[in-house]
């Protein structure tokens, strides 16, 4: 069998139409990171893993022999090597099986492939917003953590989703039931943070801070009401508190679910600038086995025509709905072959980004947790002519980098759950 470095190799060599960099984040995010002790007695020092919404790892807490969940970064860096990487930020996702190891090599932290070194590594130093604590005790990392390498803000307003009441949650979410076990593990885990209390997390963050540029607000589903408010009245509050706060301070995100127009308009005029109606996967008949309840409550057709119609509010350029890389080619009623699925994932990047608006993607991290539970991970093949078909579609319409990310192109960008903005080199950007 060919192993896992030499497969790294041949795929670089293979697709070197994408940076190495791209293919081997994507590699590292479908296999996940395990860590020596060494490796994770520095990391005191450095940001530690969040668990910001979903858990993002292959094994159960339950599972974790070396109590990982609490001793990892949330983010990597890697860079140099044989590849000549540029510096490039990836995911924390612990699977102690994983052919990827940090160590520490005289005195160095250091990304192994089957015993082969691939880079020097960093972590995320500890931003100093963090060593705040709020009123309520909480940490300041449980209500406003911070991702991309301090680029990105993220508020979990609601870490529940109502999916899951009727057991009709996305089959590749374990939003509730990582809730469940970070309780049990003893984490301060909030399920619905207050409106003040955000304030006062992003309160110290503006004082503190200057390498934050964007917040994500998101949570899980409402379909009846929380807390006597319906969807979009409950995530309207934060926007427009923050908003009213300190304007213009960060770019205002949301992932919500595809909402009719008057609603955007509501949280426009709140403040939101980037609206995130994730579609998760293309294509009627995987959409509604994949997501029953948002194929019950709102349906394919409507979902997908609202996200183009919600560009009239927000501006094309600024409807960013997310898919999930790689779910259509699960075992239970996904794709055999790869080509097969690329070309049916490409046929709706095309759809959406002939109409103005530009998908990004995120990779499918097989939770344990999840419906769909453990599941082999894609091909690094499929990964790497996914990125290439994204890249395709996205030049071939002459679409701009999508706002809200910061910089694209290998050693620039930090979105860390997938290589899109790492594909996204000099020659492909429309200026």
């Amino acid at each position: 069998m060919t192993s896992s470095y030499q497969s790294l190799m041949d795929h670089c060599r293979q697709f070197d139409q994408l940076p190495a960099e791209a293919v081997l984040k994507q590699d590292i995010l479908r296999l996940g990171l395990r860590f020596s002790e060494a490796a994770m007695n520095i990391a005191a020092g450095f940001k530690p893993k969040d668990y910001f919404i979903f858990s993002f790892d292959l094994i159960e807490i339950k599972d974790m022999e070396n109590r990982e969940h609490l001793r990892v970064p949330e983010e990597i860096r890697v860079s140099g090597g044989s590849l000549e990487l540029r510096p490039t930020v990836i995911s924390t996702r612990i699977n102690p099986e994983s052919p990827y190891l940090v160590d520490l090599h005289e005195g160095k932290l250091t990304l192994t492939c089957d015993g082969i070194t691939v880079g020097e590594v960093e972590y995320h130093p500890v931003p100093a917003f963090y060593k705040e604590t709020l009123s309520t005790g909480k940490p300041m990392g449980e209500i406003a953590p911070v991702l991309e390498w301090g680029y990105l803000v993220y508020l979990t307003a609601y870490r529940m989703c109502q999916y899951f009441n009727k057991k009709e949650q996305c089959r590749f979410c374990d939003i509730n039931r990582n809730f469940i076990q970070q309780r049990k593990a003893g984490k301060t885990y909030t399920g619905i943070k207050g409106v003040d209390e955000i304030l006062e997390a992003m309160g110290h963050i503006d004082r503190l801070d200057d390498k934050s540029k964007a917040y994500t607000l998101t949570g899980g589903s409402v379909i009846t009401d929380l807390q006597g408010a319906q969807e979009v009245d409950f995530y309207i509050q934060y926007i427009q508190a923050i908003e009213e706060h300190f304007p213009k301070r960060w770019i205002a995100k949301a992932v919500v679910q595809a909402w009719p127009l008057e609603d955007c308009r509501r949280i426009k005029a709140a403040g939101l600038q980037i609206y995130h109606p994730n579609y998760e996967v293309w294509g009627k008949e995987l959409f509604a086995k994949i997501c029953p309840g948002k194929e019950r409550v709102i349906g394919w057709e409507n979902w997908i025509n609202r996200v183009v119609d919600s560009a009239d509010v927000f501006g094309p350029e600024n409807v960013i709905p997310n898919f999930v890389g790689g779910v259509e080619m699960n075992k239970e009623c996904g794709f055999t072959d790869v080509d097969a699925a690329v070309a049916h994932t490409q046929e709706g990047l095309d759809w959406f980004m002939a109409r103005g608006v530009v998908p990004r993607f995120t990779t499918w991290c097989p939770e344990p947790l999840a419906a769909l539970g453990p599941h082999p991970a894609p091909s690094l093949e499929y990964f790497c002519k996914l990125l290439l078909a994204w890249r395709e579609t996205f030049v071939h319409h002459g679409r701009k980098v999508p706002p809200g990310y910061g910089e694209p192109g290998p050693g620039r960008a930090v979105f860390s759950v997938s290589a899109f903005m790492d594909v996204l080199e000099p020659a492909y950007v429309t200026v």
